[in-house]
């Protein structure tokens, strides 16, 4: 009979924790007055909208965006791909603040230009924001199912006559619709859990309103919201579950070669996108900064940030380790290791909620740094079990099993072999656990305690004070801590892997 592996204890309990916001969303929502309404009606319709409106433009920018980076051969090629991959890492509330400050009447183009432009906000506002910091999801994902396509059919297609885009609408196109499905769900996901771009731009979604009901002490409404919300995000994820992976014979991958006048056009029409998603930004940031300089900013809000980010990032490598021994060790690790993840599909402020009522029924936790550890490590503990155990898969099993014939226990096994060569996985880990949480919102508007202010939080408290000059130094901190995640994410993930091969035969 095979033994059980040591982990799975810890695994199992560490899932059951996982499970826990959503038992306890359910029971505080059993006390809600009612189940569905008018105003949840609204709601709902404008959810839906939003997320279909950010699916449908991140298609939109992301898939010409993908053919570029994957089939042009562009000068510094890399280059242009992180700049366009960029917007990713960037949250998206970042985004929302500084359009919204620099359009519309009085806004930071009418001062400096004397221009009036219409004002960003609403659905319209939240859709175009969305598509701007999603379609790289739409980008990637596309991307690497266009590198994994054999170009034979579209050289064979275009010997028989067939122009290049007539090639690439009827031969390529069919052939990536997996990848823009998985793209535009990813897409729709994050549209569905974005708490800052909504509120920013006066979007009542589900998210939006949870924060005004916990605002406004109806907890027992705000469970019921999150209850209707995880509906949606668990059909999602289902949906995104049957999205199958692109399987054809490997071959050799597509290159152009354009000429000097159509490589710089192609450029410039993504010009726009980048101004839109980072370069207006990080100008509104600068000029905030040179008008009116730090103001009431204090470095204990990026103290704050970083040692909490700390003891999340250690937390949440301890609760892995386990999972991730798990998940090697068997098939019960692996449901362990799936059902651990349901805290990342849990959107920030649902879990958030959850955890309030936990801390009102235990006191000890109410509003303290613990709670807040805790919230960090549900929500991102996938981070660090992806990272780690991708790390110690790759380890050849035959040296534990030296080990052990040499004497040693498991327990000492694990300490003196698997863990010393896991270190790198456990560092990327906890590198990416430490960035996502300098940057969280939601949860720490909920659950931070009393005077505990962040970067993100005093970022939200500048916004809805008014005193927006006042965000430069926060800003510009978490495009700078964006930047350093998505740079980790790239290396961690081996993403030049897939970068254009130099020896490809082109078309032009």
């Amino acid at each position: 009979m095979k033994r059980w592996s040591p982990s799975y204890p810890l695994a199992l309990i560490i899932a059951l924790i996982a499970l826990m916001p959503v038992v306890v969303l359910i029971s505080l929502a059993s006390d809600s007055p009612q189940l569905f309404d008018a105003r949840n009606l609204e709601i709902l319709s404008n959810t839906l909208a939003l997320m279909v409106f950010t699916a449908g433009g991140a298609v939109l920018i992301g898939v010409p965006l993908a053919l570029l980076t994957a089939y042009v051969r562009l000068p510094w090629g890399k280059f242009w791909l992180v700049l366009l991959a960029s917007p990713l890492a960037i949250p998206s509330y970042i985004g929302a603040f500084t359009l919204y400050a620099a359009f519309g009447p009085g806004g930071e183009i009418e001062q400096l230009t004397g221009l009036t432009t219409p004002s960003f906000d609403g659905l319209f506002g939240s859709s175009v924001v969305m598509a701007l910091y999603t379609y790289p999801f739409v980008m990637l994902t596309v991307r690497a199912s266009l590198l994994s396509l054999d170009a034979s059919l579209v050289y064979a297609a275009r010997t028989l006559g067939m122009s290049l885009l007539g090639s690439l609408w009827s031969v390529v196109l069919p052939r990536i619709t997996n990848g823009i499905a998985a793209g535009a769900l990813l897409a729709a996901m994050y549209a569905l859990s974005d708490f800052g771009t909504p509120a920013i731009l006066g979007l009542d979604t589900f998210t939006r309103m949870i924060y005004v009901e916990y605002n406004s002490f109806g907890l027992s409404q705000a469970a019921m919201l999150s209850l209707q919300l995880l509906v949606i995000v668990g059909l999602i994820l289902f949906l995104e579950s049957r999205v199958k992976g692109t399987h054809e014979r490997p071959g050799k991958s597509l290159t152009l070669w354009p000429g000097k006048l159509r490589t710089s056009a192609m450029l410039l029409a993504s010009l726009p996108v980048i101004a839109l998603s980072i370069l207006l930004p990080l100008a509104v940031f600068c000029i905030w900064l040179w008008r009116e300089g730090a103001g009431n900013f204090e470095l204990v809000y990026a103290w704050n940030s970083a040692y909490a980010a700390f003891f999340a990032a250690i937390a949440t490598v301890i609760f892995a380790l386990p999972v991730a021994q798990a998940a090697i060790s068997g098939k019960f690790g692996r449901l362990m290791e799936r059902v651990s993840y349901l805290g990342f599909g849990v959107p920030g402020i649902v879990m958030g909620t959850a955890l309030v009522y936990v801390g009102l029924q235990l006191s000890f936790l109410y509003q303290t740094l613990a709670l807040l550890v805790l919230a960090y490590v549900m929500r991102f503990l996938p981070l660090a079990v992806g990272s780690i155990r991708s790390t110690s898969e790759r380890l050849d099993p035959s040296l534990v099993k030296a080990a052990r014939l040499l004497g040693a226990s498991r327990k000492e096994a694990f300490r003196r072999i698997t863990l010393p060569l896991s270190i790198r996985g456990i560092v990327a880990g906890a590198a990416l656990v430490f960035l996502e949480v300098m940057r969280e919102l939601p949860a720490t508007l909920i659950l931070s305690p009393l005077d505990f202010e962040t970067l993100a939080t005093y970022l939200w408290r500048v916004y809805e004070a008014g005193y927006f000059g006042q965000a430069a130094i926060p800003g510009l901190l978490l495009v700078v801590i964006s930047a350093l995640a998505m740079a980790i994410m790239f290396y961690g993930e081996r993403w030049n892997q897939t970068d254009i091969i130099e020896e490809e035969p082109s078309l032009s």
